[in-house]
């Protein structure tokens, strides 16, 4: 027996590497103890469709899940990665890790678990019709058969109508696909088992959609401002704080308490009429173990599956939140029962028994499915109340390949149990699980260290962007890998590093999920801080930028920092050269530098030249050894999400551009929000100063030619709203003001010298081949200092422009029309007036995606905008 004192058992395994597993996060305490106890007979599943990070119903997630204990899951189609962003500069691709993890991040609070297809968000879609122009519809709705056949619910909720009602093309695709999915997932003609993981045909029972916006059309209405006992909190309120987490699009709010009433209309159902008079979306399900009655088990595992109500019932009738001694027993008995029946449903043990497991029975994998989950619950609940933790850490964060790294596995025993840690496992992105065996119960001061064979990792980069895109979808990894699999397991359950731990309570040995390997450490500032565990390359190699502008036949004068980083424990030797483009030439063929254990160095290389109108490219690449590294990462932290690392080749693309500048270009830069304009400005030859909104009073703005304003920088900074004036005083005195799109609060009097009107639904041209008209070819602002063609509107990627005014005051030319097909026409991207002796410029032409991707044309086409001045041009004014 273990004494009352506090036991620490630590069991040392070397660091191996694995296919990403699970990921649960331990909760402790009452709360963990009261959710999980009362979740150990609820069995049903519900499953909510919709398209981007954001779209999740959070208050109808938080109410099932915490509130009912009910399995609920979020799928979003996209990432968000061509959305905006708030917080950042960061887009595309880089912005979609973001957005995942602040998805993860709501999970964490709201109870539910997260999936994902491979679909890229490309950005803005006014239809459905376009929308599946960028995503063959088969290969989506592939992946969403995948998901629904792995999780396995009983009911899907479709987050938006599938109608030309939701706006955005992605939210009705989402809709449409997943009243298809409700039906296509018991489809096995259409959708072999082969096809979607080996999973078998699953046919929910109902299908709902969500009514939060047209109440009057719901057949269910439930109360969301219930108050949580356990939490102390409403489920509104933890259904807030988890949307808050969406800070990348501004979407913190104040947490919501009293009554709060949610809505769902029951739209189809599975063996049966639609029933109208309802409470809870699983009415008439059965969600309980009774449904498995006649499950096909082997005799051991039917007595198993059999006993379990009376062994959860146990649980109930000693529950003691406060003193939980009493239920340990109990719930040993409970999690022993449900790993037989589990076993005896060819479910293998550990985290070996996905879904996954289950092939091509629907029966079975419903009651897998049913079992992995009351495991879980009753593990968690029995390790509460024993006053168990377990943990696993590492002396380092990042582990680098060809290199080891020594992991504990702690297990604490607060409680009054008889405990023991008997084994560990531990993974790392892709190999071999490590195994290691130990002692039943190892002393505080003892040892108790074992190694097992050391399999090199490889670096940890996010499984939807190992392979690319093909069009705008994601490539699967490779049929048969691991990776393969985790479209189905849930995001929630993927991490570059996992541990598991053998243990034993009460005389019952389980497997508990211990979660991903961490770095531990203090910051004197802010206390303990926890970082996961990351495979990473031996050597890290960044330059400073992914795409810059020259202009072309002007002569070239750079220096390029290679930015070298070791992750590894030795030192190292490492050689850099650089690949160059004709008309470029280094002042050095190749550099040298010692690498310090776990240091960093950066070698700069000067370049000169001249080059001709195109796209070229400066290759990095670095010698060690034998080894050869082409790659490196870009750290991202944001204090509300886990720590990100971006990965991109040592490559910088260089789009020379034939392009003159204006008279005067020096300009006062004010950023706005993922705004990465001003450096392609710098390397336009524009002398370019940022000023934030706070120094502008104080800042002499007589010695610019120009002031630029950022993206959506008026919505970001009160501030900017109240020097408004100020930027106007500017261009009076001769001065050019060049703002770039915002939205509604465009319309605020006295941001703009003069009026703007915006429709209710934001004019947009989403369409980057649109064609776009010239009104007035002579107007000024097209012809100088570079006159502007149709091939200047060539190559742009996205989008046009953005959140175009509707109408504008009759004083603003506006010189170029554009709109998408089908729609009327718009001449609001650039409106231009003259203002005193200078000129204003309002423009919602999508430059600040543009410029970071090199677009030549619109390099030239802004640069007219810094030249802008008072001259009246002949284009039309405004617009009806």
């Amino acid at each position: 027996m273990m004494t009352t004192m506090t036991r620490l058992l630590r069991l040392a395994v070397i660091l191996l590497v694995a296919a990403p597993r699970f990921l649960f996060a331990q909760e402790r305490g009452a709360i963990a103890l009261g959710e999980a106890v009362a979740g150990l007979d609820v069995t049903g599943r519900v499953l909510l469709i919709g398209a981007h990070p954001d779209d999740e119903d959070t208050q109808l997630l938080t109410w099932l899940a915490r509130g009912r204990q009910v399995e609920t899951a979020y799928l979003s189609l996209t990432r968000g990665d061509g959305g905006q962003n708030l917080i950042g500069n960061e887009l595309g691709p880089f912005l979609g890790m973001i957005r995942t993890e602040e998805l993860l991040a709501a999970r964490r609070l709201d109870g539910g678990r997260q999936f994902f297809t491979r679909a890229y968000d490309f950005g803005f879609s006014k239809t459905a019709e376009e929308t599946y122009t960028h995503w063959p519809k088969d290969s989506i709705l592939k992946d969403v058969v995948t998901v629904v056949r792995a999780f396995r619910p009983q009911v899907i909720v479709a987050v938006f109508s599938g109608t030309p009602r939701d706006g955005h093309g992605h939210h009705q695709v989402s809709g449409m696909l997943a009243r298809e999915v409700f039906d296509a997932a018991a489809d096995t003609v259409r959708f072999p088992t082969r096809a979607t993981l080996g999973l078998g045909p699953w046919s929910p029972a109902k299908f709902y959609r969500a009514a939060r916006f047209n109440p009057a059309e719901a057949t269910l209405a439930f109360n969301v401002g219930e108050l949580s006992a356990l939490r102390g909190r409403t489920y509104a309120e933890i259904a807030s704080e988890s949307r808050s987490q969406h800070l990348s699009q501004g979407f913190g709010v104040l947490q919501r308490r009293g009554t709060s009433m949610d809505y769902l209309t029951l739209e189809a159902v599975h063996g049966g009429g639609v029933k109208r008079s309802e409470v809870a979306p699983l009415d008439g399900i059965d969600a309980g173990w009774t449904r498995f009655a006649a499950a096909a088990l082997a005799d051991s595992g039917r007595a198993a599956l059999d006993s379990l109500p009376a062994a959860i019932a146990e649980v109930r009738r000693v529950e003691n939140l406060m003193a939980p001694a009493s239920m340990v027993a109990p719930l040993a008995r409970v999690v022993r029962l449900a790993t037989s029946a589990r076993a005896a449903a060819r479910c293998g043990d550990g985290y070996a028994c996905a879904p996954l497991a289950a092939g091509a029975d629907p029966a079975t994998g419903d009651l897998v499915a049913a079992l992995e989950t009351a495991l879980r619950r009753a593990k968690s609940a029995l390790l509460a109340a024993a006053g168990v933790f377990v943990e696993a850490t590492a002396p380092r964060e990042l582990l680098a390949t060809e290199d080891t790294l020594p992991v504990t596995i702690a297990l604490y025993n607060q409680g009054h149990a008889d405990v023991a840690l008997e084994s560990g496992r531990v993974w790392a992105t892709a190999g071999v699980p490590g195994d290691a065996a130990g002692p039943g119960t190892v002393p505080a001061d003892s040892a108790g260290r074992l190694t097992v064979p050391l399999v090199a990792p490889i670096v940890a980069i996010p499984w939807w962007l190992a392979r690319g895109r093909l069009v705008d979808v994601f490539v699967p990894p490779a049929a048969g890998s691991r990776a393969a699999e985790n479209i189905a397991l849930g995001e929630e359950r993927i991490s570059d590093t996992h541990a598991t731990a053998t243990v034993r309570v009460a005389g019952v040995s389980f497997v508990t999920d211990v979660g991903a390997i961490v770095y531990r450490y203090a910051d004197p500032a802010r206390g303990e801080r926890r970082r996961p565990v990351a495979p990473v390359p031996s050597i890290n190699m960044t330059l400073d930028d992914e795409v810059q502008y020259a202009r072309a036949g002007v002569p070239f004068d750079r220096v390029y920092g290679v930015h070298l980083r070791s992750a590894t424990s030795s030192a190292r030797s490492v050689s850099v050269t650089l690949e160059l483009p004709t008309g470029l030439t280094a002042d050095s063929v190749v550099r040298r530098a010692a690498l310090e254990p776990f240091g960093s160095v950066t070698l700069a290389f000067r370049v000169r030249g001249s080059l001709r109108p195109g796209r070229y490219i400066i290759n990095a690449t670095a010698t060690s050894g034998r080894e050869t590294f082409r790659t490196g990462y870009v750290p991202v932290n944001y204090e509300h999400i886990g720590p990100l690392r971006y990965y991109r080749p040592a490559i910088v693309q260089i789009e020379a551009v034939e392009a003159a500048l204006p008279r005067n270009a020096t300009i006062a830069y004010i950023p706005g929000v993922g705004d990465n304009v001003a450096p392609m400005l710098s390397q336009l030859g524009a002398r370019v100063t940022l000023v934030a909104p706070e120094q502008l009073e104080g800042t002499d703005l007589s010695r610019y030619g120009a002031v630029v304003v950022g993206p959506r920088a008026f919505a970001a900074s009160s501030v900017l709203v109240t020097q408004a004036k100020r930027l106007q005083d500017f261009a009076r005195a001769g001065g050019t003001v060049v703002v770039q799109y915002g939205q509604q609060e465009m319309q605020t009097p006295g941001i703009l010298p003069y009026p703007v009107t915006l429709a209710r639904t934001a004019q947009r041209v989403t369409d980057e081949l649109a064609p776009v008209r010239v009104l007035a070819p002579g107007d000024p602002l097209l012809t100088s200092p570079n006159r502007i063609g149709a091939s200047d509107f060539e190559h742009w990627v996205q989008e046009r422009a953005v959140y175009m005014p509707s109408s504008f005051d009759p004083r603003y030319r506006a010189p170029l029309e554009m709109h998408d097909p089908g729609e009327p026409s718009n001449n609001g991207a650039v409106l231009v007036a003259p203002f005193g002796k200078g000129a204003y410029v309002y423009t919602t032409l999508a430059l600040f995606r543009q410029l970071p991707a090199g677009v030549p044309g619109a390099a030239r086409i802004f640069l007219n905008l810094l030249a802008a001045d008072g001259r009246r041009g002949s284009s039309p004014g405004a617009q009806p």
